[in-house]
């Protein structure tokens, strides 16, 4: 084991044990309020025997980490702190956390995405609840020493600002959260969570020395070996496409709309995240479109088509042009392009191009167009897809 420091909010030293390999899967420990990292070294030191990277964090305040002379202690404070730790390391943990450092958690993940952290382990204790919601904060906060006896001031929450205002923040972030999460606690919540286990277990069991360790322990491994295993999938040809599908996953890839004219004169297009540049001389870019797509009869024919790379605004605009059903220009906005191709408005970048060839590619087809004229807006963060969910840029 060793000590890390992190830099929190403002600059603050955060202070941390590190355990197991750098390489290992990584597990990020978050105590409760009055607390302190070494809540977590039982379960820090089954974590590592089981193969993990564990960083099990102080908070500000808190163990031996600092105390900042600003004062700052408040909800908001302790938020940024969490957020800072996450944009340090090199790669995205499992969040494991109870009362204060569960609010923290929910809050982050519902705020910043999926791309900050891989799953998240609620665990109910001693110092009050692990929050799944955001139900009953006031009495759960008091239960953890959090609240004064004013009602006009709580030093992690700000003064003037009512308990509600968490509460609300908690709810609405809870709602975003796109990572599978368990809850480990005695009493089942209408949860705003939606990919949520739960499991019911006795605070008073949780929290009963060795025995209570083991349990935590217990289901804990469990929750990791079956949603985040250490041994990676494996594809072998002739085996489940799924698993192939998920590989691939694995390459973050911007996404595009492929659009051209049909025949009659309306316009066509689709989403397509398989799309690359080619060559410079001559310029030429490829896109892979599916045989099964409703606009793919046009694609193939067609002599001018454009690739429209879409911005992280953009999101509603790439759902409606994966489904069916839905007049999908009627509600974007678009321009005809110099060379009679479709054109989003708005897009980080545009490609208008002459078809140069077509291919064969399984059950796809290869689509390959020499650029005619290109655009790009560089103040725009693109709109990027991985393992399945969007994302977008995030800056250390």
């Amino acid at each position: 084991m060793r000590s890390i420091h992190f830099k929190g909010f403002a600059g603050v030293r955060l202070t941390a044990d590190v355990r197991g390999e750098d390489d290992a899967p990584p597990v990020l420990l978050l105590h409760g309020a009055g607390q302190t990292r070494h809540q977590w070294n039982d379960v820090a030191a089954a974590l590592e025997l089981a193969g993990r990277k564990v960083i099990s964090l102080d908070l500000r305040g808190h163990g031996t980490s600092e105390w900042p002379s600003d004062g700052r202690y408040d909800f908001a404070a302790y938020v940024e702190d969490v957020k800072a730790v996450l944009a340090q390391l090199p790669a995205r943990p499992v969040i494991v956390a109870t009362s204060l450092g569960a609010w923290l958690a929910t809050v982050v993940l519902g705020e910043e995405g999926a791309h900050v952290a891989a799953g998240l382990v609620l665990v109910d204790g001693a110092n009050g609840p692990a929050l799944d919601g955001a139900a009953s904060l006031s009495e759960a906060m008091q239960r953890c020493g959090m609240a004064r006896v004013s009602p006009d001031f709580d030093p992690l929450i700000g003064d003037g600002m009512a308990l509600s205002g968490v509460a609300d923040r908690l709810m609405q972030a809870a709602a975003n959260v796109a990572l599978p999460v368990m809850r480990v606690g005695a009493q089942a919540s209408d949860s705003a969570i939606r990919d949520l286990e739960f499991v019911e277990v006795a605070s008073s069991a949780l929290m009963g020395g060795s025995e209570g360790s083991e349990l935590l322990n217990g289901l804990l491994l469990d929750f990791l070996e079956r949603r985040f295993p250490l041994a990676p999938p494996e594809y072998r040809e002739g085996s489940d496409a799924r698993t192939f599908r998920d590989a691939l996953g694995c390459f973050a890839t911007g996404i595009t709309i492929v659009t051209a004219l049909a025949e009659d004169g309306s316009p066509i297009g689709l989403t397509a995240n398989s799309f690359t540049s080619v060559s410079l001389d001559p310029p030429l870019l490829l896109v892979c479109i599916a045989n099964n797509a409703g606009s793919a009869a046009v694609l193939q024919q067609a002599e001018r088509f454009a690739v429209n790379v879409l911005q992280i605004g953009q999101q509603p605009t790439s759902n409606r042009f994966a489904g069916r059903g839905e007049d999908r220009f009627a509600a974007t906005p678009w321009a005809m392009g110099e060379f009679d191709t479709p054109v989003l408005t708005g897009s980080l970048a545009s490609f208008e191009c002459a078809r140069d060839a077509v291919h064969a590619g399984g059950d796809h087809f290869i689509l390959v167009g020499r650029v005619l004229k290109a655009m790009f807006e560089p103040r725009r963060d693109p709109l990027l897809y991985f393992r399945g969910k969007y994302r977008r840029l995030h800056f250390a």
